[in-house]
């Protein structure tokens, strides 16, 4: 049987030892869509969660940001895991281990209360900071060039026109919070009702309609009443039209061509529907 703790590098299973000695791997919950490897482990009489980025990873050291700087709204009151080791430079972090399910494809996916939790812990990540950056939009407009010109399955035809749409668009100056950054049913888990929050591995300051993207896209698709249930949680919508039109346009390029680079294929189906939805509103 092959060890879960053989996908981590020396130095990974070095600290592990360091700071957890004797611990037992229990389940492997790697997504295996990008090199992170997420174990279930038991360290004496204590659950916890180890996250181990490979070589070229860039979501730990978000991840480990978040824990330092942004979590403690969710901590303190049982939402989120508390950290309990981290090494930015190794790729490494610890957590406690969180009680409950994931949401996303069981029955509580319909819950409304639970989207009314998810916006009301949302709105307590975003109210902690805000500053404002007038590059932002520009340096956004840019990754979606790079995506489009970088390997994808966007028909040149629907390329160029999504190229000549972004560079149509001003860049007004925007304000920028903390985001989780995959705000989904996929990174929340339910325990009896109550809901959690996992996963900050996109975590960064963002504008606040940006953690919108994932549900407008999904769950306020195929769940009714479930944007309205969020929003009352959240008790206000930050979604300008004019700014969250283009983020829809940015989000669908990332999406189609992102998930082409992962062999996603389900999601980047997504992304070409959002690219088709985006495109349908300025024919």
């Amino acid at each position: 049987m092959i060890d879960p703790l053989d996908a981590l590098d020396p130095r990974q299973r070095e600290l592990l030892r360091t700071w957890l000695p004797g611990l037992a791997v229990e389940a492997d919950m790697s997504w295996n869509l990008v090199a992170t490897t997420v174990l279930r482990a038991k360290a004496g009489q204590r659950l916890v969660v180890v996250k181990a980025g490979g070589p070229g990873d860039h979501h730990m050291e978000r991840e480990i940001r978040a824990h330092h700087e942004w979590t403690g709204p969710w901590t303190r009151i049982g939402r989120a895991a508390r950290m309990l080791h981290a090494d930015a430079d190794a790729r490494l972090l610890v957590t406690e281990y969180l009680p409950g399910t994931l949401v996303r494809d069981t029955a509580a996916a319909a819950d409304l209360d639970l989207y009314a939790q998810a916006g009301a812990l949302l709105r307590a990540f975003h109210d902690q900071s805000a500053i404002e950056d007038p590059g932002y939009e520009e340096h956004m407009n840019a990754k979606a060039f790079a995506w489009l010109d970088g390997p994808n399955r966007v028909e040149p035809a629907t390329a160029d026109r999504l190229r000549d749409l972004v560079r149509s668009w001003p860049a007004p100056a925007v304000v920028r919070v903390p985001t989780h950054g995959d705000w989904q049913t996929r990174n929340w888990l339910q325990d009896n009702g109550l809901l959690r929050v996992i996963d900050f591995g996109r975590a960064d300051m963002r504008p606040a309609a940006e953690d919108f993207e994932r549900l407008a896209a999904q769950e306020f698709v195929w769940h009714p009443g479930s944007e309205a249930a969020f929003l009352s949680g959240y008790g206000a919508d930050p979604r300008e039209p004019e700014a969250w039109f283009r983020q829809r346009v940015r989000s669908a390029i990332g999406t189609a061509c992102w998930a082409h680079l992962v062999g996603a294929e389900d999601f980047e189906a997504q992304g070409h529907r959002m690219i088709a939805d985006v495109l349908a509103e300025v024919d």
